[in-house]
């Protein structure tokens, strides 16, 4: 069908009073020859109606509307059919410059001839759906509370969920507990831990297949097109046979964790009463009572080292949160198998959140339980055979010691994630090999050591992507997350990491995250099978289309690609799996062929679009400055600009990209060619304490402008033409000064050479 573009320019919010509207309409009308152009009282529902109304009587099939910010439209009322672009003259115009000022009108202008532009090579989305079906079912790894919680929170909502657990028996570190702490009003008495009931339930679904002893040994596809190869588990790596295969739709991984092992910490590892706090724990999960190890004696006093080596940065500096709420549950433990035995607790820090506090105070109350702020500085063996507790640094400023049963350490949380676990384990084993105190240790890990050393890998999901194995992790081996935005969204679509394998956290919070996860993969399943993409473009129907004819295999696109959407064969060729893709357009960016291109964002629609600009000669000494905007960050963060009324340089044109990532060094080539005097490209932060809406975008943008200085250098060009910077949201008020300090550096370079030519 034939193009037949509808232009409809608001007179409201005081754009009439600050524009010039016929000036504006002959500009849609009489340069670019839109056959039809209207002006609207407002962008409210009742004029959006009659603009759905002229696109059925004019048989329009796009639509331009100069008036609001795109993100102040409160509906989508037009027609999935019709393509749609936005235009904010009122909070990038009209409430940032001043009223009927010939910048002003000039500025207004430039952005309507833009996106008349962009509008006339953009193509109707159509989604995309593979020839095979998408599958809606769900995979669920791992059988402990998060895992268990997820399965059947699915289940309920109607989906069919395959739940793996490597282990001979569901229920994880929940079912080695002996009781729970407090979660509901008073707060103060200990509870069951109801994972009884949780397996019961699962065993009961009908939609929840359970596969226990089993590992996933390989993953394949995309989100709606995993396909899933189950082996029994052979030692804690995929070597066994085969159990199974099947597809799912989406994935969560709920490995959650394991205790760190407090090496070469207060004697752990050399004395065979320092025990860790899940030691103690299984202790009275299976005995009822607590014993000391070395000599199978009741317990009657303990000694509790909150931190035990859990805050050492060379060890494992992050509070695991649920530590010292442990050792007050087990100090209750102890009371009340016998009122006689004393606990002493040695902590720096006591952390106990919200209504945690009430049982805080319980013990407290405890005649028989001791809190001493204080470095525990060691352990020793006594000729008696009991444990001396030696702190320093008391609040009391004195050194004391305190003859104890039993030492528990609060071991800190690791998350059952791919970061070197076996490794790490190894040197655990092997330590206890050269220090144990008893035979029985040593031969216990040097049968550890045995098993290790025959370890095939660290994986957990085994994935077949280019970019690795499992999930990229951060610095303490959690997998990465989109922390800012949603924490569940991790760099592989599709997949996403709940409970403590995603941070520490107790049984609550883990069957909340659970929760979160299942709604998360259960939006994943619908929206891939609508061809829709998810966080943060949800909805998007675009794609993006390889013109493989011009592929150089440089694997530019497959090394940079921040979700791994794209694998590679072996000569380098990229291999799209669409499901995959988060619509960044990073690959885009990265293409030094310009193969890569969606219907509503290319290479070629920017060049248009920078093209549309009418850049004055050198000689009316008006320069401008494109402006590529970051669309999560930078551009929303002008309308914030608006709102506040705060003005900037009136020479300043700006382009919304989807991503800096996807910024294509041949849109500054084009631009410092077209006359441009300046290129300023604004992203998001990135970093520990911010993060990329598209993980690395922003980040690649700032490692590519190497490439871009050489452009500039190619051209004869000040490499001071072309500026990048981060930018929050938030620091929207940042905005104005950045594009005026630019233009006072381009006007200290002088007028781009190349205008006119």
């Amino acid at each position: 069908m034939e193009d037949k573009i509808g232009v409809f320019i608001c007179t409201g919010y005081g754009i009439a009073e600050a524009l010039d509207i016929d000036a504006l309409s002959k500009v849609a009308t009489e340069e670019y020859k839109v056959p039809f152009c209207k002006t609207i009282d407002s962008c409210e529902k009742a004029d959006l109606k009659t603009i759905n109304d002229d696109i059925v009587s004019e048989g329009l099939n796009k639509v331009v509307i100069a008036g609001i910010s795109p993100r102040r439209y409160t509906d989508n009322m037009f027609p999935e059919d019709i393509i749609v672009e936005k235009v904010a003259i009122r909070e990038h115009v009209v409430w940032c410059q001043p009223p009927n000022e010939e910048d002003t009108q000039m500025m207004a202008e430039d952005y309507l001839r833009m996106y008349i532009t962009k509008i006339q090579k953009m193509e109707t989305l159509e989604p995309f759906h593979p020839e095979e079906a998408i599958d809606k079912s769900i995979l669920v790894v791992g059988g402990g509370v998060t895992g268990l919680t997820s399965a059947l929170e699915a289940a309920k909502t109607g989906y069919d969920v395959r739940l793996v657990e490597k282990t001979d028996k569901l229920g994880g570190w929940l079912g080695k507990q002996y009781k729970s702490i407090p979660s509901k009003p008073p707060y103060r008495d200990l509870e069951d831990t109801r994972i009884d009931q949780l397996i019961a339930d699962i065993n009961g679904n009908s939609r929840i297949k359970v596969y226990t002893s089993a590992v996933t040994s390989e993953i394949t596809g995309a989100p709606g097109l995993f396909d899933v190869t189950l082996k029994s588990n052979g030692n804690g790596k995929p070597g066994g046979e085969v159990l199974d295969k099947f597809r799912v739709g989406a994935i969560i991984q709920a490995t959650g964790w394991k205790p760190k092992e407090p090496r070469d910490t207060l004697s752990y590892g050399r004395v065979e009463d320092v025990i860790r706090n899940v030691d103690l724990e299984e202790m009275v999960k299976e005995q009822g009572r607590i014993t000391r190890p070395s000599d199978g004696k009741e317990v009657k006093s303990i000694a509790f080292i909150q931190c035990g080596g859990s805050r050492n940065k060379d060890h494992h500096s992050h509070c695991s949160s649920i530590c010292c709420l442990t050792s007050l549950k087990q100090a209750t433990y102890l009371r009340e198998q016998d009122e006689n035995a004393k606990a002493y607790i040695f902590y720096e820090f006591i952390r106990t959140p919200g209504h945690y506090e009430d049982f805080y105070r319980k013990t407290q109350e405890d005649p028989g339980i001791f809190f001493t702020r204080g470095d525990v500085a060691d352990v020793t063996r006594d000729e008696d055979g009991k444990l001396t507790v030696t702190a320093k640094d008391t609040m009391q400023g004195e050194q004391i010691q305190v003859k104890v049963d039993l030492v528990v350490l609060a071991a800190g949380m690791v998350p059952n994630s791919a970061d070197s676990e076996a490794i790490r384990a190894l040197e655990d084993a092997k330590f206890t090999v050269a220090t144990g105190e008893s035979e029985v240790q040593k031969e216990k890990a040097t049968e550890k050591v045995k098993e290790l050393e025959s370890h095939e890998g660290t994986q957990i999901l085994n994935l077949e992507y280019r970019q690795g194995p499992d999930l990229p992790v951060l610095h303490y081996g959690f997998p990465d997350s989109h922390f800012i935005c949603f924490p569940y969204e991790s760099r592989r679509t599709g997949i996403y990491a709940a409970g403590s394998v995603r941070q520490p956290m107790d049984s609550i919070l883990s069957r909340e995250d659970a929760t979160g996860a299942a709604l998360k993969a259960i939006q994943c399943v619908e929206m891939t099978s609508r061809g829709e993409a998810l966080h943060p473009r949800a909805g998007d129907k675009s794609y993006p289309d390889f013109f493989m004819q011009r592929c150089t295999q440089c694997k530019r696109c497959t090394e940079e690609c921040p979700f791994g959407a794209l694998n590679e064969d072996e000569k380098g060729t990229p291999l799209v799996h669409p499901t995959r893709c988060r619509r960044c357009g990073v690959c885009m960016g990265a293409c030094p062929e310009r193969i890569v291109t969606f219907k509503d964002f290319s290479v070629s629609i920017v060049v248009s679009m920078i093209q549309a600009v009418e850049v004055p000669d050198e000689y009316e000494e008006k320069p401008r400055i494109l402006a590529l905007l970051c669309e999560n960050d930078a551009f929303p963060a002008m309308d914030l600009v608006g709102q506040h009324r705060l003005h900037y340089d009136p020479f300043v044109r700006i382009i919304p990209v989807r991503c800096l990532g996807s910024v294509n060094t041949a849109w500054i080539k084009e631009a410092i060619s077209s006359g441009y005097d300046g290129v300023i490209m604004i992203g998001c932060k990135y970093g520990d304490d911010y993060q990329c809406h598209f993980i690395k975008g922003s980040e690649l943008a700032f490692s590519r402008g190497e490439n871009i200085r050489e452009k500039l250098e190619q051209m004869a060009m000040e490499t001071e033409r072309v500026e990048l910077h981060q930018l929050q949201i938030s620091e929207y008020e940042k905005l104005p000064e950045i594009f005026n300090n630019f233009a006072e550096v381009i006007e200290e370079y002088g007028m781009n050479p190349f205008k006119g030519m």
